[in-house]
């Protein structure tokens, strides 16, 4: 990170007032010391305030890595050799401690390993069995990931459809969510019996990617009663959140392993219930995942369980860092971090709530959950001019990266949630198809908006209440009775 603050020293374990709000914070004080010793870079030049983007490696993650690496060697698995048998070890080593982790059995779940979250929910879509009467259940709040999925699902015929987010808080309405589970599929009456996977799929996120809400892991258990396959979008709620797969029976869990402790990147999971797992009907195959295969006649023969979803050679250099990584976050503690990141978001809300201009005005406005009721810690905003007007989130881009911060800014790659926080409506919607749209900038003139996203503010096991204080600090400094000027902007980037 570059840049340089200029914002005066800040009490590492709060202020009277903070400490005064959030006594249980000083229960994480462990994570102060790890900061000084394992991520001791976070403190070189800049603030880093994205982790729902990517969470950040220990020192000794990193050095775990090398260690392994330079101690034996290690082979391609598809082989029968010792180091390739090596090799083979560590990932069902590593499959085990996701399970775990999950506090999933494996006589119920298996593990996938994927490039990303993205190609999980991939590996889902391409091989759900859509089709007239097998629908799509989305809700608005869904990382474009997610989204895609409707592509297969239209293509073999099959119904989606989506359950908005209600103004305000930007939640899900269970009423809805049930009335939609109940419509299903184009013909439900004709096809419909209870039991999972009969009706469809239904696709949601245990924590938003936008806004933080936290949305019921109960509807995992009402889709089913309603027979629904459910995709569970866990990229999120993991890196803060515990979830159990015995009580929250998901059929397919999507993860992404960086977002949880920053290393390895490119590598993401997909745990599926083996039942779920053998509906799925892969649409072609690849090296890995056949047990035999002809080119004449045209015959192949996939392989059983995970296997046969696992495309070419597996990462076997980085997936036992997972392994690794599982167990340096069970030796600090999720609750302990859970605990952290819900004092400093709490304090930020509040801090928030709290910033006028001299006029009185509001200076920031929050999408999302004003509160910590049901929320994770990431925390969706625009700043206001003294006019009541939005700033610019390119203009906020720029500064707060001028002055070493790492945020994030735009729709996060979730429209729905950007569509219900804008207030941008089906009809506004349905008016900008098919108009030559090319650019962002023409989508938002089309629109009526002023700008194009918000700005994204995030927590992680590393933050500390100083990071809060001088983003709080710099906003204030920045933005206080300001009115910005956009000329010169750059174009916008596409989310």
């Amino acid at each position: 990170m570059t840049g340089h603050l200029t914002l005066p020293a800040v009490p590492q374990s709060g202020s009277p007032e903070f400490v005064a709000r959030y006594p249980q914070y000083a229960t994480t004080v462990r994570l102060d010391e790890l900061r000084a010793t394992e991520y001791a870079h976070l403190d070189r030049g800049g603030v880093y305030l994205d982790y729902t983007g990517a969470g950040v490696p220990a020192a000794t993650q990193l050095a775990e890595h090398a260690a392994r690496l330079t101690a034996t060697c290690y082979g391609n698995p598809h082989s029968q050799n010792p180091t390739a048998r090596t090799s083979d070890e560590l990932v069902a080593s590593t499959r085990r401690a996701v399970l775990a982790h999950l506090n999933a059995s494996p006589d119920d779940y298996t593990v996938i390993f994927t490039a990303n979250a993205t190609a999980a929910c991939r590996l889902v879509g391409e091989a759900y069995p859509f089709g007239r009467g097998r629908g799509l259940v989305l809700t608005f709040d869904n990382h474009n990931s997610v989204n895609g999925i409707r592509r297969f699902a239209r293509r073999r015929g099959a119904r989606a459809r989506y359950v908005p987010v209600s103004p305000g808080e930007l939640r899900v309405d269970e009423r809805n969510l049930e009335a939609a589970l109940r419509r299903g599929g184009r013909h439900p009456a004709a096809l419909w019996r209870k039991g999972p996977g009969r009706r469809g799929l239904f696709a949601f996120p245990a924590q938003s990617n936008f806004t933080g809400v936290r949305h019921p892991l109960r509807w995992v258990d009402l889709a089913h009663d309603h027979g629904y396959d459910v995709l569970l979008d866990a990229a999120a709620y993991l890196p803060t959140g515990r979830l159990d797969l015995t009580a929250v029976p998901a059929d397919f869990v999507c993860v992404s392993w960086y977002k949880l402790f920053g290393y390895p990147t490119g590598l993401g999971c997909l745990v599926a219930r083996r039942d779920a797992l053998a509906r799925l009907r892969r649409p072609w195959f690849a090296g890995g995942t056949i047990v035999a295969v002809s080119v004449r006649p045209d015959w192949h023969r996939l392989l059983e369980g995970e296997s046969a979803f696992e495309d070419g050679t597996l990462n076997f250099l980085n997936i036992p860092d997972v392994e690794f990584g599982l167990s340096w976050l069970d030796g600090i503690g999720v609750d302990v971090i859970a605990c952290r990141v819900n004092c400093l978001t709490g304090w930020l809300l509040h801090r928030m709530r709290e910033m006028r201009h001299s006029n009185g005005s509001e200076m920031v406005r929050v999408y999302g959950p004003p509160d910590l009721r049901d929320r994770g810690a990431t925390v969706a905003f625009n700043f206001l001019d003294p006019n009541g007007e939005l700033v610019d989130e390119r203009l906020v881009a720029e500064e707060t990266a001028a002055a070493g911060f790492s945020l994030r800014t735009g729709c996060f790659c979730n429209p729905g949630a950007g569509e219900g926080a804008f207030g941008i409506g089906r009809r506004r919607l349905r008016g900008s198809v098919g108009w030559g749209v090319r650019t962002v900038d023409e989508y938002l003139v089309l629109m009526g908006l002023t700008t194009g996203g918000a700005i994204r503010v995030s927590f992680g096991l590393a933050s500390t209440f100083p990071d809060v204080e001088r983003f709080l600090a710099f906003a204030e400094q920045t933005y206080r009775d300001r009115l910005p000027d956009t000329a010169g902007l750059p174009p916008r980037l596409v989310c």
